[in-house]
Parts: C-alpha cells; structure tokens; sequence
C-alpha cells in the first residue's frame, strides 16, 4: 500500500469545513472516520450523520451540540494536554447543529454502524485514566470512549499522551483478523499533537500479511496515519516534547471489543 495514502499530512485532506477528512471515501478504511473541525468564535457547524455515529470531542475550547432535541454542552478544555474532555454522542441517523461561543477546535470521531443509540453527553470526570507501560514505555491513555468505558455501536476511541523521548503503542500488536476470544478485527487511524511548537515523532506499521499494509513515518501536530491492517508501533515521541494522539477504531466483527495480538519478536524482556 502507497505511503501517502497511510501518512495523511497535516493540511492535505480537509474539505469544505474540516481540517481534516478521513474515512471511508478515501478507499484505504471501510469502517472508521475522522473530521477535525475549525470553528471561530460564534461559528456552527451542521454535522449530519448518515450510516455513521459519531463523537464530538472538543481539542481546545468548548461547543453545544444540539442534536434530538437536546442541547448537549461541552465545557472542552484549553488543549488536548490539560486533561481528559467532556463529548457527546451523535447517532446514525441524525443531525448535530455543533456551536462554539468563544470558537475551538474539534474532532468528530465516526463509524459505520447499524444500530441507532441515544444521543448523550460523556462527562470529564468519568473518563478512564490508565497507566499503561513502565520505564520509557510509559503512557497515559484516556479510556473515554473504550469498549468498557461507554456505549457505542461499532466504535471505539481513546486518547494517549506519550512523555517527551518514550515509546508509545509498543510492543507492536495487530487487530486485523477475528478470532474468537483473542483478536478483533479494527481498523484505525491515529491523529497526533505535541506540546510544544515544531514537534516530531515516529510511526511505524509493518506487514501482518503479505502486499499488507508498510509505513515508517516522521508525524508532526496534525498528521493523521491509517491502520488498516499490519502490525503497528511504536509511536516514538521527541524528547522533551510530549506527544498526543487520538485513536479511532472500527470493523465488523460481531462484538464491540479491543482484542490484540502482540509480535512475537518484541516480548523478550518486556514487561
């Protein structure tokens, strides 16, 4: 699979409203979708759904999304490093009419799904925060829309914060094939920020199969990579600058679940 179509640039994929537009129009995913939305102050946005459910999570200020009938308010936050955000769930079907008074950025998280859920506000303060890795694998993920965390359909989203010099989705693991009670089948796409101005880091996919998908790539704040299959990390951070990314997921199978499968060539010695 071409490299451009795995390394989505910063800047190269927006459309109309969006910064960035990613999904399955693009022929590489067939499930998973990510928007990232610019709004000025007092800007609106109508999102209308279609075969897809969607999350509305704030990456730096705050909105209102009225959609079913309700008005579901997001307090947001300054910027992805100040903690977990308050988001809404948008169902298939629907229209969101998203409002932001004092104008912001956000991420519109989506997958194609068949079953038609209530719209709801997921608060800050429920959000999962896990410890994940040790030593200079150590990093922050926040489980707010995880498979245990809250209810979707089809999708699943968290959020990972990688200290400055560690190595994040590591040991390389894969979910591209069912298998009952040890792998889901997801696809993925990853989109990265860091802390500070001219920020870096390191992504790599290698193959699971072959003609499957093959990515090293340098990413900076705003790229995105697809994972439509293979083996994925790590995502290495720049030292001294701490590295953010957001993590869609979405595929067929017949449960709503995150079962992985590592590379067996990077266990030795991992703990």
């Amino acid at each position: 699979m071409d490299h451009q179509e795995l390394h989505v640039r910063a800047g190269t994929s927006g459309r109309d409203a969006y910064g960035l537009d990613i999904g399955p129009a693009r022929g590489v995913l067939r499930h998973a979708s990510l928007r990232v939305l610019d709004l000025p102050p007092g800007g609106s946005h109508l999102l209308a759904a279609g075969d897809s459910e969607w999350l509305v999570v704030p990456l730096g200020g705050g909105c209102t999304v009225r959609t079913e009938g309700a008005d579901l308010e997001l307090a947001g936050r300054a910027g992805v490093f100040d903690g977990p955000t308050d988001f809404a769930y948008v169902p298939r079907d629907a229209d969101a009419r998203i409002t932001a008074g004092a104008g912001g950025r956000f991420a519109l998280a989506g997958a194609r799904c068949e079953r038609r859920l209530p719209a709801r506000r997921g608060p800050a303060p429920e959000v999962p925060v896990e410890a994940r890795g040790s030593g200079n694998c150590a990093r922050s993920v926040r489980n707010f829309a995880a498979a245990d965390a809250f209810a979707c359909d089809r999708l699943i989203a968290v959020e990972v914060i990688t200290p400055g010099g560690n190595w994040s989705s590591y040991p390389p693991h894969k979910h591209d094939e069912y298998v009952p009670g040890r792998e889901s089948e997801l696809e993925e796409i990853y989109y990265f920020a860091f802390e500070r101005p001219g920020g870096y880091g390191y992504h790599r996919i290698s193959p699971s199969r072959a003609g499957g998908a093959e990515l090293l790539a340098e990413v900076r704040s705003g790229d995105a990579v697809l994972v439509p299959d293979g083996w994925h990390g790590p995502s290495i951070a720049q030292p001294g600058n701490a590295m953010y990314y957001l993590n869609v997921m979405a595929g067929p199978g017949p449960e709503r679940e995150w079962k992985i499968s590592f590379h067996p060539d990077h266990m030795e010695g991992y703990q």
